[in-house]
């Protein structure tokens, strides 16, 4: 067999675990979103006719909209402490050294190593004895603490990425030119770090949104999305919850296409930056 020809093989068969990845990936969620337009209250293939009832059926639930107030808040509270958190743990990650630095690493990623189901646990045993101290209940605000606890660690990895991949001699060369601390920061520092910060936001939104057992855990009688989705499902499948799927797949995607754009901005402008410097 020639060379020419292996090579052919090679690709074609790195094309082809490409596709068939794609589609592991991606057709049950193809399949979902299809579902969600079903007339039929069965969810069978193929569909028979499309309708947007289910959408309806969704809109009109009594339980529906305070759950995604509950989410929205949760997510929105969640994420400005993680992003926050994360930013600051991301900058002495990379760009100090002190004593203990291995062992604050390794708590920082200590969360992660935990399943969420037995963080969940945890801290709902946590707050129980706390509760009972102090005389409060698990509810929304515990919630916010379990998931300022669970995605700060994430929020902290993307930044990281961003700062080890910043040019300080940008800094240098503004000091240089007579700018003062808070100049730097405002003109170099932080336009260059806020994709990787906004991409942290994002990417911690999501992971609170869709956050099922930690929520449950320490929601106490609150209710937020993923709760909502799993009484409704508990008592027999509907085209309702791929409805809602569909309608939370939407903005989810729109939200990462914006942090991918703004970081290719970022890196041009840091590519041009270095190459006038």
């Amino acid at each position: 067999m020639s060379q020419r020809m292996r090579n052919a093989l090679v690709d074609t068969a790195l094309v082809g675990s490409v596709v068939l990845l794609i589609i592991f990936f991606y057709a049950p969620i193809a399949t979902l979103v299809a579902f969600s337009f079903t007339s039929s209250r069965v969810l069978t293939l193929p569909i028979e006719s499309f309708s947007l009832q289910w959408y309806g059926e969704l809109f009109n639930k009594p339980d529906f909209f305070p759950a995604v107030l509950n989410s929205a808040t949760v997510a929105a509270v969640s994420t400005i402490f993680a992003t926050v958190l994360g930013t600051a743990g991301a900058v002495a990650w990379i760009r100090y050294r002190f004593r203990l630095q291995g062992a604050f690493r390794g708590l920082t990623f200590a969360p992660l190593l935990f399943p969420q189901l037995l963080l969940g646990v945890v801290m709902l045993l946590w707050f129980s004895v706390l509760g009972s101290w102090l005389g409060f209940s698990t509810g929304l605000v515990t919630v916010i603490i379990g998931h300022v606890v669970y995605i700060t660690p994430f929020a902290l990895v993307v930044v990281a990425v961003q700062v080890y991949g910043f040019d300080e001699t940008l800094e240098d060369a503004a000091r240089d030119a007579g700018a003062s601390g808070w100049e730097v920061f405002r003109e170099i520092t932080f336009p260059l770090l806020w994709p990787g910060i906004f991409s942290a936001a994002i990417f911690s939104f999501l992971l609170s949104w869709g956050n099922f057992y930690v929520s449950y855990s320490l929601a106490g009688t609150a209710r937020t999305l993923p709760i909502f989705v799993y009484s409704g499902i508990a008592v027999g499948s509907s085209p309702i919850y791929p409805a809602l799927a569909t309608v939370n797949l939407v903005p989810a995607l729109l939200l990462v296409i914006v942090a991918e754009v703004l970081r290719r901005r970022a890196l041009k402008r840091q590519t041009s930056g270095i190459s006038t410097s």
